[in-house]
Formats: structure tokens, C-alpha cells, sequence
């Protein structure tokens, strides 16, 4: 598999990154299908979807900017650094953690108002809903990191190894060829839960999807960090976004379980 030699598109003055057309597919996807599926459950709810993302996209994604800058602030206030790069987030950089907390604490007060407005269900039910189309915007960017040349894995020789430029390899493997396509395969563990959770979720109770949602991405991120060998900040030789995950998908699963129990005693 080759690293794409274009990242951007000309059109005169214009410059578009293929990246932020990525993450612009991605969100217009996950306002759809989140749409879609909240009216099913509540057809009153018309535009709500949209309306929300208003406030949810912008937040979710100053803080998922946030989280990548906190987590890897060599890259950008180390000796080598530039603090001004922190602000380029077309050349990549969001932490999902991030984006999806602040997101989600937007969203929380923006649906509230829609609340105010019409009979609605619950923010759970409403977070049930987007979860399918979230999953399936990660795995669009991702196709972002593909046209950027980022976040590839350990060296390997399996048939869909990434072929890297020279140019873009980290330092120590300048003299491997071919790397593990990591965003690749988040791109592919996004898309199966998705599918799984829109084809079993109506069996779960009100916030089980969401929870399954953060708990099994979390479970597929944790792996795929081990593999990836791009800069980031370590605990106990670990690296930090391998402890986020850990701890977010025993949270998640934990709270996934707590809402089946209670679901039942109903």
C-alpha cells in the first residue's frame, strides 16, 4: 500500500487538505446517520441532530486538539518544537478522548435547550444514536492520517504493509521500507462496531449503545497503540494514550454492565 504523494488540492489561492476534507465527511456522515436514527426513536426530533453538532463539532474538536497537544507537547514546545504549530491542526493531531468528552459535555447542554423546546428522550437515548455514525467519522479520518503520512506502526513485510517515504519515517527506521497501516486497521475496528452496534442495538438498554460504543473502541485503540512507533509520551514504558484506553474501556464496560443490571430490575 502506498503513502499518497498529495496531501492538499489547489484551486488557486485555495488550498484544501485532504485531511480536513476527511474530517468534514466524517461529521456531515455522523450528523446523517445520527439524525436518521434519533428520529426513529422519536420522530418529533426533526434537525435536532444538526442543531446540537452547531455547538458538539466545534468543542469536540477544540478538545480533541487539546488532548493531542497536551499528550505530545515535545512536538510542539520541546527544543525542537514550535508552539505556533499547535494551531495547524490541518497538518493532523486530535485526540478522540478529548474530542468526545468536550463534545459530549457541549452536546449535553446543547440538547438540553432542545429539550426545553420539544418532547424528546432521554440524553441517552439521544447518545445511543450518534454513536454508530461517531464510529464511522473515526474511521473516515483516519483516511486523513493515510494522505498525511502518519501514525503507521512497526516495520513489516505482511502484503498490506504502508510503504513510507524516507522523509516521513521516524528516527531509527529510515532504513525500513514498509510499516503496519495502524490507522488502517482503526479504520476497520471502528467500522465493525459500528455495524455491530446498529444491527444489535435496539436489544440494549438507554446508554448501553454509547457505552458499548467507548468500551469496545477503547478495547481495539489499546492494541493498535502498542503497534504504533510515532512520538508520544510514556508512563512505566507504556505509552500514555495505551493507559487512556485501558482505563476508559474498563469505565465503559463497567458502566455498560451497571445500565443492563439496572435495565432489568424494571
Amino acid at each position: 500500500m502506498p503513502t499518497p504523494s498529495v496531501s492538499v488540492l489547489e484551486l488557486g489561492p485555495l488550498t484544501i487538505h485532504f485531511y480536513a476534507l476527511c474530517i468534514i465527511a466524517g461529521i456531515l456522515i455522523a450528523v446523517w446517520l445520527g439524525d436518521k436514527r434519533l428520529r426513529a426513536v422519536a420522530p418529533n426530533a426533526q434537525n435536532v441532530v444538526g442543531d446540537v453538532a452547531i455547538w458538539a463539532v466545534p468543542f469536540g474538536i477544540i478538545g480533541g486538539r487539546l488532548y493531542h497537544v497536551i499528550s505530545s507537547p515535545a512536538q510542539y514546545f520541546g527544543a525542537n518544537g514550535n508552539a505556533v504549530d499547535a494551531l495547524k491542526i490541518w497538518q493532523g493531531g486530535l485526540g478522540i478522548w478529548g474530542a468526545i468528552s468536550v463534545g459530549a459535555v457541549a452536546a449535553f447542554f446543547a440538547y438540553k435547550s432542545q429539550q426545553k423546546k420539544k418532547e424528546l428522550p432521554s440524553f441517552a437515548i439521544f447518545m445511543d444514536a450518534l454513536a454508530p455514525g461517531i464510529l464511522f467519522a473515526q474511521a473516515i479520518g483516519r483516511l486523513g492520517n493515510w494522505f498525511n503520512g502518519e501514525l503507521f506502526g512497526r516495520p513489516t513485510d505482511l502484503p498490506w504493509a504502508l510503504s513510507v517515504p524516507v522523509g516521513l519515517r521516524p528516527d531509527g527506521y529510515a532504513t525500513f521500507e514498509t510499516f503496519h497501516p495502524t490507522f488502517l486497521y482503526e479504520l476497520l475496528w471502528c467500522s465493525a462496531v459500528a455495524i455491530a452496534l446498529i444491527l444489535w442495538g435496539k436489544k440494549l438498554a438507554a446508554g448501553q449503545v454509547f457505552s458499548a460504543y467507548v468500551g469496545l473502541y477503547s478495547i481495539g485503540r489499546l492494541f493498535i497503540e502498542i503497534i504504533r512507533i510515532d512520538q508520544a509520551n510514556t508512563i512505566a514504558g507504556l505509552r500514555v494514550n495505551v493507559w487512556v484506553s485501558a482505563i476508559v474501556a474498563t469505565l465503559a464496560l463497567a458502566n455498560y454492565l451497571r445500565l443492563g443490571r439496572s435495565s432489568a430490575k424494571i
